[in-house]
């Protein structure tokens, strides 16, 4: 099995930016987003703010699959908007993050080619407002094991400096705990050696593979 990806780059915090062109105005966010629940938060926390603007233009990653992302127009000529903005979001080489940029429009128009690089603008001043950091992806253990083995399950966790999370101490004790993704297999091996150990999560499949 080849080394597990589990580092990704993202924003450390959110930024804001200001571009003007010929008189229209492209005001900038950038934010850090961990799922579409947020991501539809702060879209409508924007058009709240710029209630009167015409057009929202967004672009969003989540994850190391470059298939979750969307691109959003708002109104704009298609592809002038919000792929820019998903280009500045490829170029930082960022995932877990959400770009919006609220156009109001000055009298002049930009014509396409124009738009596309004033929103691509927009972007990238929004993400360079900020910094960028590398975060660790961490993976989630829950497993049961008999009272006899608290020792053992124990020494294990302290041992690899594990947190123990929400944990029932009974005859049949419950917890779970967080570990870097790169480790987690050779962890939940460890695991399954100490006696009536079952874990719940992360799950096999039908050929004895973690899933995770």
């Amino acid at each position: 099995m080849g080394e597990v990806l589990d580092t990704y780059l993202t924003l450390a915090q959110a930024g804001e930016s200001l571009h003007k062109v010929k008189g229209s105005k492209h005001f900038g966010y950038a934010f850090n987003v961990n799922n579409e629940e947020e991501i539809k938060e702060r879209l409508d926390e924007i058009r709240k703010l710029h209630h009167a603007a015409r057009h929202h233009c967004y672009a969003w990653k989540l994850g190391l699959d470059d298939n979750h992302y969307r691109a959003n127009d708002d109104g704009e000529p298609s592809n002038s908007a919000g792929k820019p903005i998903y280009g500045a979001i490829l170029s930082a080489e960022i995932t877990n993050v959400l770009i919006v940029v609220v156009r109001y429009f000055g009298g002049t128009k930009l014509g396409v080619g124009g738009l596309i690089d004033a929103y691509r603008t927009a972007a990238k001043m929004a993400i360079e407002a900020t910094e960028i950091e590398e975060r660790l992806i961490y993976g989630e253990v829950d497993f049961t094991f008999a009272y006899e083995r608290m020792g053992d399950v124990m020494k294990l966790l302290k041992d690899l400096d594990l947190p123990v999370i929400d944990p029932i101490y009974e005859m049949s004790c419950r917890l779970k705990t967080s570990i870097r993704l790169r480790s987690l297999e050779a962890f939940l091996e460890q695991l399954e050696e100490i006696e009536s150990v079952d874990v719940l999560q992360p799950e096999k499949d039908p050929e004895g593979r973690w899933i995770y």
